[in-house]
């Protein structure tokens, strides 16, 4: 299984911006990698993902316009660029490698460890 560790994480101003990192043990073009988040009280939820087969890109209607997500495969990372970013968007972020993106978590294979994000002034 893939091997994944998030950072990037950290406070920010409302309006502000962060980019969170995952890199993998491996070689990441084998694996559609996601990144889901999780809030106090909430279920885990999908943000955003990267294909394997061919690079295309998803997003949660909720982060749309807002997030970038990209990969740089000679450095087996996973980016997740977050613009704009609200209160709402505080959450602990976990990357997770599937051999399919899905926002049902039921279909990962393996997790990162996760990095928080918190969005206040």
């Amino acid at each position: 299984q893939l091997q994944l560790v998030e950072s990037g994480g950290g406070l920010v101003q409302p309006g502000g911006s962060l980019r969170l990192s995952c890199a993998a043990s491996g070689f990441i073009l084998d694996y559609s990698i996601g990144w889901f988040r999780q809030a106090p009280g909430k279920e885990r939820e999908g943000v955003s993902c990267i294909s394997s087969s061919d690079g295309r890109t998803y997003y949660a209607d909720s982060v749309k316009g807002r997030f970038t997500i990209s990969r740089d495969n000679a450095k087996n990372t996973v980016y997740l660029q977050m613009n704009s970013l609200k209160p709402e968007d505080t959450a602990i972020y976990y990357c997770a490698s599937s051999a399919y993106c899905s926002r049902d978590t039921k279909f990962v294979a393996s997790w990162g460890q996760g990095t928080q994000v918190t969005v206040s002034s």
